[in-house]
């Protein structure tokens, strides 16, 4: 059993409540006839401040509350759930789940996760961060953020800031006897700018988030950055077609790190809908390259303890040297493979892709630029073109186009192809600019070559 201790006040009072009623309903279950049962309570509570030209467009406080219940009859399944705890409504939902189990088809891989993977540490992973801060500070925060992106020069509107507050507590226990809590705070500052008129304008934007508010970047750090990165798609114009090296900054190489996830994921690989179905122990990307996954990082964006089974996490390599080490499964995904849980029900926690380069050695953003040499930057991409069953990648790109490692000109309307089996087997180069704002914490991307194209 883990209670944490870090809420205090009312947050504590909630989360004993959640805890005992988890418990109890997960008991009243068995005694209505289930043979397991599992059960997911949560409690979140946040405030979102709108900012645009100066004045204040929305302010909204929410308290968001859900309970999820599923019960297991023999291997039949049913599950139902509810954003109101008081007692008629959770009888009510018991009451419904219990009468799915009993008419729906019995499922081989149905089943709580091994009683032996249960979760039985928790040590403090530095998650709760309450944000104290008045309604009017908030406000004042958000004006400070737009003021100092509205002062360049060159930025001729704001499509706003945008302050969020947020604080979650969950619960969840089965009926191996275990329960756990998760207690996590999350404050995000963002800010979109428009630079030029007409024909020409350009749009752009920039956005922090952390668990705790020492962690963020300041209004006027956040503010120029937005600012700049807007300023820089002025006189933006597209390519003609070609074949070149591509950089993918930070926070879209990860978006390609996460399409690896996605295809070695248990549901699309027991569905037989990914282009690396039974690569497991095969080499999908340079020999160089090492991805692990790191769940116990402090004030990490995916750290936690245990997964959504209650299955304890650890440290685990996903690449290792190139190769695929393991899949990406919960404990239903695994039985249906005849594989074991890699505690990865809900998602991944923390994947950390190494720095490298082929030869050894490390490189810094400016760096990247000089090994792209002459080649695109991608810094947007649009658009849904990717097929993970075949692997097709095709989207609607925007950046800069680099010339002898400097930037030389914003691009826009282009559209970058390949196949990601291709891509990952030809990446590089992986930066030390590693984007921490995600669960998925890499560095720019350098690919060898994409089809880009344009006019």
């Amino acid at each position: 059993m883990s209670l944490s201790s870090l809420p205090v006040g009312r947050e504590q009072i909630e989360l004993d409540r959640l805890f005992e009623l988890a418990e109890n309903v997960v008991v009243r279950a068995r005694a209505a006839g289930a043979s397991q049962a599992e059960v997911g309570a949560s409690m979140d509570t946040g405030l979102s401040v709108n900012v645009r030209l100066g004045d204040v467009e929305t302010v909204e406080h929410t308290c968001d509350r859900s309970f999820d219940l599923t019960v297991y009859f023999g291997q039949r399944k049913g599950s139902a759930s509810t954003a109101d705890l008081n007692p008629e409504s959770i009888q009510a939902t018991l009451e419904q789940a219990c009468a799915i189990a009993r008419f729906t088809e019995e499922d081989a891989a149905a089943g709580l996760a091994d009683a032996q993977r249960m979760a039985t540490m928790f040590p403090d992973l530095d998650l709760w961060h309450p944000w104290e801060i008045e309604p009017a500070a908030v406000i004042e925060l958000g004006q400070q953020v737009e003021g100092a992106g509205r002062a360049h020069a060159g930025i001729t509107r704001s499509d706003g800031a945008n302050v969020q507050l947020g604080k979650s507590l969950a619960v969840y226990a089965n009926s191996h006897g275990f329960i756990g809590s998760e207690c996590v705070t999350q404050h995000a500052l963002s800010l979109s700018l428009i630079a030029g008129e007409g024909q020409a304008m350009q749009r752009s934007y920039w956005y922090d988030c952390a668990r705790a508010v020492e962690d963020l970047m300041s209004a006027q750090a956040l503010g120029d950055k937005a600012a700049e990165r807007t300023l820089a798609r002025v006189g933006a114009c597209s390519l003609s077609t070609r074949e070149c090296p591509v950089l993918f900054v930070p926070e879209l190489a990860r978006g390609l790190i996460g399409h690896l996830v996605q295809a070695v994921s248990g549901g699309a690989l027991y569905r037989r809908a990914s282009f690396l179905l039974d690569h497991a122990g095969k080499a999908v990307m340079p020999a160089w390259m090492c991805i692990n996954e790191r769940p116990h990082l402090t004030r990490g964006k995916g750290s936690a303890n245990f997964d959504a089974e209650g299955v304890a996490t650890k440290d685990s390599a996903l690449i290792e040297d190139g190769v695929l080490a393991r899949y990406v499964l919960g404990s239903y995904s695994a039985r249906k493979l005849g594989l074991s849980s890699t505690g990865n029900a809900g998602g991944i926690h923390n994947l950390v892709v190494e720095p490298g380069m082929a030869g050894g050695g490390s490189c810094d953003f400016q760096t990247m630029l000089h090994h792209l040499g002459t080649g695109l930057l991608v810094t947007e991409v649009m658009g849904q073109g990717v097929n993970l069953i075949t692997g097709d990648y095709s989207r609607g790109a925007s950046g800069f186009w680099v010339e002898n490692g400097s930037i030389a000109y914003p691009v826009e309307g282009v559209t970058i192809a390949a196949n990601l089996r291709d891509m990952f087997a030809g990446i590089a180069a992986v930066g030390t600019d590693i984007d921490r704002r995600s669960s998925i914490l890499t560095g720019s991307l350098l690919l060898e070559s994409m089809t880009v194209a344009g006019h």
